[in-house]
């Protein structure tokens, strides 16, 4: 796992082989948004050790490279709270099958990729969740606000800090491992839901945009949001 500082004193990045985390830290009061594959728990907590008490984890979606460490985690934490979107947390708790995404042609060889990498022999451990729906508020970084984002799943959600600037995305959108260049994200349930969602975010006001994969956008990212949200059409 690869930890990246973000912003000093608030914001760090860690990225794995599939996927990508974020802590957020106000004091020694530390909130994780999203918790890795399964396997992950362990890393994570060694880096938030010294710099506070992890008291809540967010989930963006149920996708195994985002929820997967959030049960132990949430154990290793001293019983941390674990945050899902209603529609997507029975998936989380383990009471549903997790449906397939819709692929496009084109999708399919980068997700057997990516499958490649998740770690072998470490299963997804439900977790107790609490539920959340779209204007609720999160007390963190000034207040976040949670955004419902269907598409990628039926109950992916964004988070948004306006006194900060700072959005995170989930898989909503993504920065092209190619390029850089910011694009929606792939492998969703519903690609029309998923276009009217990234035009949803991209009417922010967002200075810092964490995606679930890909490098951030560090400073000014509105613009970016916007150009790349401008070449998909929302249909229906």
């Amino acid at each position: 796992m690869d930890v990246v500082e973000l912003l000093p004193g608030h914001l760090h990045l860690l990225r794995f082989p599939v996927g990508q985390a974020y802590l957020w830290r106000d004091g020694t009061t530390l909130t994780l948004i999203d918790a890795g594959p399964p396997g992950s728990a362990a890393a994570i907590a060694a880096v938030a050790k010294p710099l506070g008490t992890v008291r809540r984890i967010v989930l963006t979606h149920f996708h195994e490279d985002h929820a997967g460490g959030a049960a132990e985690l949430a154990e290793l934490c001293g019983g941390a709270e674990v945050l899902a979107h209603h529609a997507d947390a029975p998936f989380v708790r383990g009471e549903l099958p997790a449906p397939p995404p819709e692929f496009e042609e084109w999708e399919r060889p980068l997700y057997a990729g990516a499958s490649q990498l998740l770690p072998q022999g470490c299963w997804f451990r439900p977790a107790t969740i609490t539920e959340l729906s779209d204007g609720d508020a999160l007390g963190f970084g000034g207040g976040a606000d949670v955004i419902h984002v269907p598409g990628h799943t039926h109950g992916s959600i964004a988070l948004h800090l306006p006194s900060h600037g700072v959005l995170f995305s989930g898989d909503a959108v993504a920065a092209s491992p190619v390029d850089g260049k910011v694009m929606l994200g792939v492998f969703n349930l519903d690609r029309t839901q998923a276009v009217t969602s990234f035009h949803r975010l991209a009417e922010l006001d967002t200075d810092v945009a964490c995606f679930g994969h890909g490098d951030p956008v560090v400073g000014k990212a509105s613009a970016a949001i916007r150009r790349s949200a401008d070449t998909y059409r929302p249909t229906g």
